[in-house]
This record gives C-alpha cells, sequence and structure tokens, in this order.
C-alpha cells in the first residue's frame, strides 16, 4: 500500500469482511492511493495483501461495482471509475 492517511485494514464484528474491505478500499480510491483509470491489483494480489479468500475480495469488488466506483472489463480487469463532475 502506499504511504497515505489511511489506516490499515481491520474489519469489525459488526460488519461482514466483504463489505469492511470495499469500505476500505473506498477510502483508498477516495484518499487518492487508488486513482481513476488506474487498475485495481488482482484477486489474488488482494487475497494476499489483505489476509483474505478469492471469494471475499470478488465480494468486495462487486460491492464496490454496485456503488459505481470500479469496472471490470472482461479479460482486462477492474479499474477505478473517474468520479461524476461536482455539480
Amino acid at each position: 500500500m502506499a504511504d497515505t492517511d489511511v489506516p490499515p485494514f481491520e474489519p469489525g464484528p459488526a460488519q461482514y469482511t466483504y463489505a469492511a474491505l470495499a469500505d476500505h478500499i473506498a477510502l483508498r480510491i477516495r484518499a487518492g492511493d487508488l486513482n481513476p483509470g488506474a487498475r485495481l491489483p488482482g484477486e489474488r494480489d488482494l487475497a494476499v495483501e489483505y489476509g483474505v479468500a478469492i471469494g471475499t475480495i470478488r465480494r468486495a469488488v462487486a460491492e464496490l461495482r454496485k456503488r459505481g466506483l470500479v469496472v471490470t472489463l472482461a479479460a482486462k480487469g477492474t479499474f477505478i471509475v473517474e468520479p461524476p463532475p461536482a455539480d
């Protein structure tokens, strides 16, 4: 991870791990650790980095897609989406 003000990933007992992971990755995006247009690391790499199962990573990435923060392109990877312009 880059040197940002994002605290380490520590899921709490009152939240599903995939949701806490999605929140943490979203925080990294907002902090500029993961920039728009950048490719999100692969599932295996994220699983190792966060110490979770690949299935948890898949659910977290699906949650990020639902939030509109990432887009997955077949055979290319998952990319951070450019935020919409402010009103």
